[in-house]
C-alpha cells in the first residue's frame, strides 16, 4: 500500500502518509483527516510507547491535518519496558532518575533524514512548512533538535549555492510544541538560529523548563513562546486553561484548503 493521492488545490501532488510508507523499524500509528494540507509528527516521553500518544492523538481532532505518532528508536534496558530517544541510557545523580538529555544524533537522523525529508517531503510531496512537531519530555527535546538540524540542512544548502546560482529552500518547520523540555544543554547552540516558532510548556518549580532553559532554547531559535501552568512540576495539560495556549499555537501555525477554489497555486 502506498501513499494515498489526495485532492491538491495548492501545490504540487501531495500524499496521506500511510504507516507503510516509513521505515520498517518505526512503529508509526495515524489518524487523519481529509485531504489534509498539515501534517503532525507525535513524539512521547522518555520510557513511554507510541500507543499511549494516540489517544491523545484522536482527542486533538485537528481539522485537516494528518497526526502521525512515531516511537522512539531504542529500548529501555533491564526490562524497565517503553522506549528513548538518547544516544545513551544516563541517571541524574541529583535525582537518581533517568536523564532526559542523553544526546540526539541518532534520533535526529532518524526524524530528520527518515521521517521527515525521507518519507514526509520526498515521498508524500509536503513541504517542511506544512509539517508541525509535538513533544513531551525528551520527544520534545528530540523535536526541538530537528527543528535546528533542519536549519543546518539549510545554511549548508546556502552554502552549497553561492557558487552556482539559485536560493536555498526554507527548511523551516511549522512549529515545534515541547511540553516539560527546553533545547538540551548537549545540542549545539553555534550557527544562525532557526526560524522555526517554538512554544515551551512547562508548570512552576521544579521544572525543567527553567529560566536558564529557557535562556538556552532562545539561543537556538529566533521565536519561542512560553508557557507555564499554575501548578508546580511538568507534564501534559491536563484541563482546558493548561492546553489552551496549546490549541492557540496549532491555530496560528497549520495552514486550511477550506474555501480554496480546486486546482489554485499557492504563490510564495
Amino acid at each position: 500500500m502506498r501513499c494515498k493521492t489526495e485532492a491538491q488545490p495548492k501545490h504540487d501532488i501531495q500524499k496521506t502518509p500511510s504507516p507503510t510508507d516509513f521505515p520498517s523499524h518505526l512503529t508509526p500509528t495515524r489518524a487523519t483527516h481529509p485531504a489534509p494540507p498539515n501534517i503532525l509528527l507525535l513524539l512521547h516521553g522518555l520510557g513511554d510507547t507510541a500507543a499511549a500518544f494516540t489517544s491523545f492523538a484522536q482527542s486533538l481532532n485537528l481539522p485537516e491535518t494528518t497526526i502521525v505518532t512515531i516511537q522512539a528508536p531504542n529500548p529501555l534496558p533491564f526490562d524497565l519496558g517503553g522506549f528513548h530517544w538518547g544516544d545513551d541510557v544516563s541517571f541524574d545523580s541529583a535525582t537518581g532518575t533517568l536523564d532526559m538529555d542523553a544526546g540526539f544524533k541518532r534520533a535526529t537522523t532518524l526524524l530528520v533524514d527518515e521521517v521527515i525529508r525521507g518519507v514526509l517531503v520526498r515521498k508524500c510531496g509536503y513541504r517542511p512548512r506544512e509539517i508541525l512537531v509535538l513533544g513531551f519530555g525528551q520527544g520534545g527535546m528530540a523535536a526541538l533538535v530537528a527543528a535546528r538540524e533542519m536549519n543546518e540542512h539549510k545554511a549548508q544548502g546556502a552554502g552549497a549555492s553561492a557558487g552556482g546560482g539559485g536560493g536555498a529552500e526554507d527548511t523551516s518547520l511549522s512549529g515545534v510544541i515541547s511540553i516539560g523540555a527546553p533545547y538540551p544543554l548537549s545540542g549545539s547552540t553555534v550557527g544562525a538560529k532557526s526560524r522555526t516558532p517554538v512554544l515551551l510548556v512547562g508548570g512552576r518549580e521544579p521544572t525543567a523548563v527553567s529560566d536558564g532553559a529557557i535562556r538556552r532554547t532562545k539561543q537556538v531559535f529566533e521565536f519561542v513562546e512560553v508557557h507555564q501552568y499554575a501548578r508546580k512540576g511538568d507534564g501534559m495539560p491536563r484541563n482546558r486553561e493548561e492546553m489552551m495556549p496549546v490549541m492557540q499555537f496549532f491555530a496560528r501555525r497549520l495552514r486550511s484548503w477550506q474555501g480554496v477554489p480546486e486546482g489554485s497555486v499557492e504563490i510564495t
